[in-house]
């Protein structure tokens, strides 16, 4: 499978199918693994990337903290969609993945056909909760480093299928990535004009409420809740999850 460097970062990436280009990007902690259940129903009807992020799976892990950040990431997906010949495309992800999404669209919204947002959380306008979000970050990026890449082993069911090398670049994506800087990307729901499916695990009782806000947010949003779920609700339930996006993104006119 295909790299792409970018300024001596290595990302690791994969392509499935032909037609309309959809973007998947994965959650913190895990990686393109994540993706395997939806890999032969999407690529059908689409050009499916999936990708490993900054520190993530078989893409590099820089030393310097600098090189990773909410503008390297979404850089890096445009730079993707670009090494596939994609325009456009549908835009989507899980958690940290699914913030990376609604922060493309922000900038670039001509790029975006739809999004796909699941079991994620769009940030905080309130300095003081971003800033609790980020001392938790801070302090997950501080086990990465003590406990080495056996802390996979307790992991969440997407991050125990990743295969990471590397527990330093799992701790700077932490700092750099998982933390938030600003109230941008929440801000932005409203401005969404695109068609937007807001997907939650029914038993991931963190997310119930940020999906709640971000499907009453966004013009238009469509809201699924998939059953006997948790926060990879496209692992726990694949069959449901693939005929809830491609039900939505046949609907709204954007299969292959």
């Amino acid at each position: 499978m295909p790299h792409l460097n970018r300024d001596d970062v290595e990302l690791y990436y994969e392509v499935h199918g032909d037609g309309p280009a959809l973007l998947l990007t994965h959650g913190y902690g895990s990686s393109s693994h994540m993706w395997a259940a939806q890999l032969e129903p999407f690529s059908k009807h689409f050009k499916l990337i999936t990708w490993d992020m900054r520190g993530h799976g078989r893409t590099s892990s820089p030393s310097d903290v600098s090189l990773y950040s909410e503008p390297a990431t979404v850089a890096d997906m445009a730079a993707l969609l670009d090494a596939v010949d994609a325009k456009t495309a549908i835009v989507g992800g899980l958690s940290l993945g699914g913030y990376m999404s609604l922060g493309f669209h922000l900038a670039h919204e001509q790029r975006t056909r739809a999004l796909l947002i699941v079991d994620t959380g769009p940030g905080f306008k309130n300095d003081e909760a971003r800033e609790g979000w980020n001392v938790r970050a801070r302090t997950i990026g501080d086990r990465w480093e003590s406990e080495g890449l056996t802390r996979l082993e307790k992991g969440s069911i997407e991050q125990r299928a990743a295969r990471h090398t590397s527990a330093k670049g799992l701790a700077l994506a932490a700092r750099g990535m998982l933390a938030q800087r600003d109230a941008r990307v929440i801000n932005s729901l409203t401005d969404i004009h695109v068609p937007a499916l807001v997907v939650v695990g029914a038993n991931d009782e963190p997310f119930l409420k940020s999906t709640d806000y971000m499907a009453a947010k966004i013009p238009g949003a469509k809201k699924a809740v998939i059953p006997d779920a948790g926060h990879a609700a496209n692992m726990d339930q694949p069959a449901i999850f693939n005929d809830v996006v491609l039900s939505f993104l046949r609907e709204a006119g954007l299969t292959g």
